[in-house]
């Protein structure tokens, strides 16, 4: 079977590891075990999550068992990695429920039956902790020389706000996670975000110390976007992947809207589509790359929210932009619907709309408003007067005009926002 290490390598994964040469010995013996953490500050987690949920993906599809560590005791505590401020202390409560939300979403991308991924959560080991003896046994391994040398404290001491006694805390107990995680589970392999190198070496040494036993680290880079733009961010805010946060139409419109230059990159870290066939996207130009993002918006989408959610964003982004066919030599592993068929438009952003109210004529800023398309009917009016309102295709001039039943094309009338944000209203008699 594929050395797991080396395939995440080749897709982009690996920004760093640590004893590479013990690591990929570790790798093949067989069954290995692997564990992330992530942080419970929200019940959904997002589009710049993907990178450590698919490296836990694809070492669970080449033979091993991932553990997804959702940080409920360290959360009451607050990693100041990559931070330049104390963040919010969360509530044992607010945990619990993010938990659980953070659960549904990776079920998606992992198999938890029979034990072939476990969900843990630190809260169940973290606040059983007793001080003192936590200290001795524990604290002593650790240098505070050493540990205001690692990037995370040292950007928070040179800070404003400082660094609090709560926060210094943190690397002693995602070392020691990794130190029960090791004990417990056999687990020998932490991945993480770059951010969190020193937390993962410090985790490694705890154990080697303590247990004369072997344990690896790997990292990931920062994945941002050709135009340097970070993962998962647009105007509107954070791409979600809780489908009543961002819907599986905008999650795929997130997608399919990726800069040219990113496509292939893409493919090769958000789908698991062969290597092979993602090489040659790099050649393709205009349709046939458009086609590519097709597919990369299509896979990415059945991944978080399942085929069947996938094929009608497809269908509505069709009904919307028109039904594009990709050809069948394009990413020829996909499961996206090859044939233009019938568009559709069942999961299409839309809304009823009252024909009387037509009748009467609606002020265009108002429809917008309701749509969505802004927060208030302040923001609806200067979206219209900067240019970026459009219905049926026409800018609109005045964010007074009144619509009325000469606007209904079709049956419905199609709203835009910008380039890229649409609403259409379905109506009705």
């Amino acid at each position: 079977m594929e050395n797991a290490v080396t395939a995440l390598r080749e897709r982009g994964f690996v920004e760093q590891t640590t004893h590479e040469t013990e690591l990929d010995d570790y790798i093949e013996e067989g069954r290995a075990t692997c564990y992330i953490g992530f942080d419970p500050t929200a019940s959904s987690l997002h589009v710049g999550s993907l990178i450590p949920i698919m490296a836990l993906a694809h070492m669970q599809r080449t033979g091993h068992r991932p553990v997804a560590l959702v940080g409920g005791g360290t959360g009451l505590v607050g990693d100041p990695s990559g931070k330049t401020e104390m963040r919010k202390l969360l509530t044992l409560e607010a945990i619990e429920e993010n938990v659980a939300g953070i659960k549904k979403q990776l079920s998606r991308f992992l198999d938890f039956s029979d034990g072939k991924a476990l969900m843990l959560n630190n809260a169940d080991w973290l606040t059983e902790l007793e001080y003192i003896p936590f200290l001795r046994d524990i604290g002593r391994h650790f240098s505070v020389n050493r540990m205001i040398k690692a990037e995370s404290y040292r950007m928070r001491m040179d800070s404003e706000e400082g660094l609090s006694f709560i926060e210094f805390n943190y690397m002693v107990l995602q070392a020691y996670d990794f130190l029960v995680l090791s004990d417990t589970y056999g687990c020998q392999l932490q991945m993480g975000g770059s951010d969190q190198w020193g937390n993962i070496v410090a985790g490694i040494d705890l154990i080697r110390r303590m247990r004369q036993r072997p344990a690896f680290g790997l990292t990931f880079p920062l994945i941002t976007t050709s135009s340097g733009a970070k993962m998962g961010k647009t105007a509107e805010g954070a791409v979600w992947l809780d489908p009543e946060r961002t819907s599986p139409y905008e999650y795929y419109q997130y997608w399919i809207n990726s800069d040219d230059r990113d496509v292939a990159r893409f493919l090769s870290l958000f789908t698991f589509l062969p290597l092979e066939e993602i090489q040659g996207v790099g050649n393709l130009a205009d349709a046939r790359l458009n086609s590519a993002k097709a597919v990369l918006a299509f896979e990415a989408t059945a991944l978080a929210h399942g085929r069947d959610a996938a094929v009608e964003a497809h269908k509505a982004a069709a009904s919307v932009f028109g039904a594009r066919q990709v050809p069948p030599e394009i990413l020829p592993s996909s499961a996206i619907p090859r044939e233009a068929g019938d568009a559709g438009d069942a999961s299409a952003p839309s809304s009823p709309l009252k024909r009387s109210r037509l009748e009467e004529g609606v002020p265009v800023f108002k429809l917008f408003l309701e749509a969505g398309l802004a927060t208030s009917g302040g923001a609806a009016r200067r979206l219209i007067s900067q240019g970026g309102g459009y219905i049926n295709g026409r800018r609109i001039d005045s964010a007074e005009e009144m619509l009325s039943e000469k606007d209904i094309d079709n049956g419905q009338i199609l709203l835009r926002a910008g380039k890229k944000r649409f609403h259409k209203l379905i109506v009705e008699n």
